[in-house]
């Protein structure tokens, strides 16, 4: 049973009577509400009557959402905690600033920009900007940081969410990221335990699996976890990650069709934080309309108790409300979940809001910040620092044949070749991709200091000593990324005139905006930068050090070669 006295909560004698007398005066519809972690995914779903709707039938714990503007999301937020009974945890995803809260968040610096740059104060202040303009629509809980190990350069579900392959950099960065949180009034989560970045499937799509040996793991993730477990860091996210040597040490004789992911396996929930590792906090599942936990061999039916079961303490997303509350409900009233296991639950679930003292903020009308606080989110200072911390993160990765510096004195006539994304699902929904912006927006900055810029799409290649005429040299931007629609992130050559056919003729500066490990599919490319984002300011600096007019200074993680021979001559 958890105490709510220990770290990570620490609570009062006060706020422990609160949970307490919360608990008690709870109908069973309202202990099992507060399991799930309800998804508001529409602007017809953010109406005040359909909220009410939804806190009325299935009383939720917490609350995600997908972004919109700042306006409507702080009306979400006041609605939501107007009509709850029990104060809400509301969830953010800001991982690299506020842009993954609210639609016009600054975006900042991802985890492998922050890696790059080396520096837990620039850490700890992604994080405080992060938190301050999520909390302004509302949010008190985020889901981050990632503290995921990118040991296989193949992985692009968290080769850039991710810091790096270093434990004790992740130890070092995820601490530095909970100070910045805790300048708001935050809980904090750290995921995917138990651990991705070893392989390359995505758990959108597949289980995954961490194939680590015992050995292995205690000394990679399990070191990190220990470390930031200590630290005081309140939530866990659980993956759809299996960790087969570890279930089969704490279950011996398991047999290999019986190995689950973590977010259904007792020994590795139960077992392993909550037991080996003291961890005393709450544990949340990752999403669960990913394939890998629908795509296990276990049932909707037993998945959605199971988890609880298995020791994870909230259930991030209904498939279908009405389904999965009688699924819950279902599995306490047959033992799958425990009164013990409930109790469990909803003591880690109010102990988390009580260390916040929502039911203070409830109490006295303030778990929603004043609607004059939104003009922080986005505002110019923040968009400064974006700026001085793209200036540290830009990484330059080779200049084999010294191109650079790229000046309009050598390279005035640029043929602009843009890789970009299809769209990308998130949280089960598509988004289109903002290419055309990004596009013209690098345009603008070029044009801006000189350059002639060609950024036509032909449909074919041309002849060569033409196209050498036209031109002075070729930038090549990469902006490939998405997730949970392949297992592995490539880039996609659309049209025949795109493909790197002009890298042996005019000098190609090639540069990443977001995954990097593009030089698996560049090998032969001599001038190649990692500017980590496709933010205004990302390319700003990245085009500043190109021009000659200010230094590399992002530090490179020998990931990016690909494990290859030929990627770095």
């Amino acid at each position: 049973m958890v105490d709510l006295r220990q770290k990570p909560y620490n609570l009062s004698e006060e706020q422990v009577q609160w949970v307490e007398e919360t608990i008690r005066s709870m109908s069973l519809e309202e202990k099992i509400g507060q399991l799930f972690v309800n998804m508001v995914a529409n602007e017809e779903e953010r109406r005040p009557e359909n909220i009410k709707k939804v806190l009325d039938t299935y009383h939720p714990g917490a609350i995600r959402y997908h972004n919109a503007s700042k306006e409507e999301l702080w009306e979400m937020a006041k609605n939501l905690q107007d009509a709850s009974r029990i104060p809400l945890l509301i969830a953010s995803n800001c991982e690299m600033g506020g842009n993954g809260g609210v639609n016009e968040g600054t975006m900042l610096a991802n985890g492998a920009a922050m890696a790059a740059m080396d520096s837990e104060d620039a850490v700890y202040e992604v994080a405080s900007i992060s938190a301050k303009e999520s909390a302004a629509v509302g949010c008190n809980w985020n889901f981050a940081p990632v503290v995921d190990l990118t040991y296989n350069w193949r992985n692009t579900i968290v080769q850039l969410r991710a810091f790096n392959d270093k434990p004790d950099d992740v130890i070092r960065y995820a601490a530095a990221f909970f100070r910045g949180m805790r300048t708001q009034n935050f809980a904090t989560c750290m995921k995917h335990f138990p651990g991705d970045g070893t392989e390359e499937n995505d758990q959108h799509l597949i289980m995954g699996i961490n194939d680590m040996s015992v050995e292995e793991w205690d000394k990679s993730f399990g070191r990190v976890y220990k470390a930031l477990i200590d630290e005081g860091c309140m939530t866990i996210m659980a993956g759809h990650i299996a960790l087969p040597a570890y279930s089969r040490k704490l279950c011996p004789g398991i047999r290999d069709e019986d190995i689950r992911p973590a977010t259904l396996a007792p020994e590795l929930i139960t077992g392993l934080p909550k037991g080996q590792l003291g961890f005393n906090g709450l544990v949340v599942t990752d999403a669960s309309h990913m394939i890998g936990m629908f795509g296990s061999s276990v049932s909707r039916r037993e998945q959605v108790p199971g988890a609880i079961a298995a020791g994870c303490d909230m259930f991030l997303f209904f498939n279908d409300r009405d389904e999965d509350f009688g699924y819950m409900m279902e599995g306490y009233k047959n033992g799958t979940i425990t009164q013990e296991r409930l109790n469990d639950a909803l003591h880690r679930i109010l102990g988390v809001k009580a260390a916040l003292n929502l039911h203070v903020h409830k109490r006295e009308g303030t778990l929603v910040p004043p609607r004059e606080n939104l003009w922080v989110v986005g505002c110019k200072e923040h968009h400064q620092t974006a700026a001085a911390l793209a200036d540290r993160y830009i990484t330059l990765v080779k200049d084999r044949r010294s191109y650079l510096p790229m000046t309009t004195e050598k390279y005035r006539r640029l043929k602009l070749v843009y890789i970009g994304s299809e769209a990308t699902v998130i949280a089960g929904t598509k988004f289109k991709s903002n290419d055309q912006e990004i596009i013209g927006d690098i345009v603008s900055q070029l044009e801006s200091r000189g350059f002639e810029v060609d950024a036509v799409v032909e449909q074919k290649k041309g002849r060569m000593e033409e196209f050498k005429a036209r031109y002075d040299a070729v930038l090549l931007v990469l902006n490939v990324q998405g997730f949970a629609q392949f297992n592995t992130m490539r880039i996609k050559w659309d049209e025949p005139a795109k493909q790197p056919w002009y890298m042996s003729e005019l000098p190609t500066f090639v540069l990443s905006l977001s995954l990097t490990n593009n030089l698996i599919d560049v090998p032969m490319a001599r001038c190649y930068i990692n500017a980590y984002m496709p933010s205004h300011e990302a390319f700003e600096a990245a085009l500043s050090k190109m021009m000659g007019k200010s230094k590399f200074m992002g530090r490179l993680n020998d990931n990016v070669f690909c494990n290859r021979w030929e990627t770095r001559f």
